[in-house]
């Protein structure tokens, strides 16, 4: 069955780096786009990167234009999402999603806090 698994969430200082990684399985995780989302306490969930299957396209949401990267190796089924410059406002639950015969996937969730 399809699983993601995130990790890489933790503490971070504003200014700080936090790199996020989502392990994939149970598709042919090549032929499928991937994005991160995050979901802030009392707010709503916002997509924050979009990632062709390929690689060779991304986006991302506003605020994080210049500050985020996301990041794919096909070979080990794995989605990454480096964040620097980490903001106070950056601080939220980050979840990794794909969509496959128009069925939503998503992972568990990794917390990420950006404080000092």
């Amino acid at each position: 069955q399809v699983q993601l698994v995130e990790s890489g969430g933790g503490l971070a200082q504003p200014g700080g780096s936090l790199r996020l990684s989502c392990a994939a399985s149970g598709f042919t995780f090549k032929n499928y786009n991937m994005n991160w989302y995050r979901q802030a306490p009392g707010k709503q969930r916002e997509l924050v990167a979009f990632i062709t299957g390929d690689g060779g396209f991304t986006n991302y949401i506003s605020s994080v234009k210049g500050r985020f990267s996301v990041s794919r190796d096909n070979a080990e089924n794995t989605l990454y999402l480096q964040m620097n410059s980490l903001k106070p406002e950056d601080t939220a639950v980050y979840m990794c999603q794909t969509t496959i015969d128009f069925r939503n996937y998503w992972g568990q969730g990794t917390q990420v806090t950006v404080s000092s």
